[in-house]
């Protein structure tokens, strides 16, 4: 038998928090897994998507920040969670201090890239890795902007919503310019959408207008059980399968594999 494919590497990342950037990995995640093998990485100091999949702060032990700053193994610091097929590092309690420890440091932007590839045997079957980033663009975001192939960017119906993704775009190009010239935007998620305002309608007409077929169609409705989700520890797809929010992540992963497809047809047409 062949050896797999090495596993699919998305980012998500947006510099402006509270837009449903981790809410979206962790159910972009556990919904992937219901068909393949999905590993999270926690990129994030507040470390909520490492809460959200059930690890108290306490528990977590060795994670993101002992493989970037202390060179620990991928294998040491993979964890299973209780979804099937779902598994994570951590952000463990040292990552605060992550930004200031890795400007000292050799090859600084690019040491997320060279762990993931020296963890090659512990991803051995693993289908897609995703990297939940910082809501900023410091030096871990930009970790994972160099090992990613793309990145997925969830993005707030609100009114300030263009400006912040003019930024992240704009970073996306500079970071192609320096150190990863194969990394491409995926698309945009909109989210925390709430279809009884007239502000969430509008500027979904203005992201769709500039950006035209790289915003994605489902759209991620405001929903009370996507809140209360992290604090029973399980992603809203499991919280509450049936439930609004449940099932536009259900429909994202959908779309997410079926644009996945599209493109490796169209590559391997190239």
């Amino acid at each position: 038998m062949p050896d797999p494919a090495p596993p699919r590497i998305l980012a998500l990342a947006n510099q402006k928090g509270g837009v449903g950037k981790t809410t979206t990995a962790v159910n972009l995640a556990a919904a992937l897994a219901a068909r393949q093998k999905v590993l999270l990485l926690d990129l994030d100091p507040q470390g909520n998507a490492s809460t959200g999949l059930g690890v108290p702060r306490a528990e977590r032990g060795a994670g993101s920040y002992a493989l970037l700053i202390d060179g620990r193994p991928l294998a040491e610091v993979i964890r299973a969670t209780t979804i099937p097929n779902l598994h994570l590092v951590p952000a463990d309690q040292d990552l605060a201090g992550a930004e200031l420890e890795l400007a000292d440091l050799a090859r600084r932007e690019s040491r997320l890239k060279t762990a993931l590839e020296a963890g090659a045997p512990a991803l051995k079957g693993v289908d897609w890795v995703l990297l939940d980033c910082p809501p900023s663009l410091g030096l871990l975001t930009l970790n994972a902007l160099v090992a990613a192939e793309a990145v997925l960017v969830p993005l707030q119906t609100e009114f300030y919503a263009l400006e912040g993704v003019s930024q992240i775009v704009q970073t996306l190009e500079r970071v192609r310019a320096a150190f990863n010239p194969a990394l491409r935007l995926e698309g945009i998620v909109l989210t925390m959408y709430d279809r009884r305002n007239n502000l969430s309608e509008a500027v979904e007409a203005d992201v769709r207008a500039f950006f035209q077929d790289r915003v994605y169609d489902t759209v991620i409705p405001r929903n009370v059980r996507v809140s209360e989700a992290p604090s029973h520890g399980l992603p809203v797809t499991h919280y509450d399968p049936r439930s609004p929010g449940a099932e536009a992540y259900a429909r994202l992963a959908a779309e997410f594999l079926r644009r996945h497809r599209a493109r490796q047809r169209q590559e391997a047409r190239a």
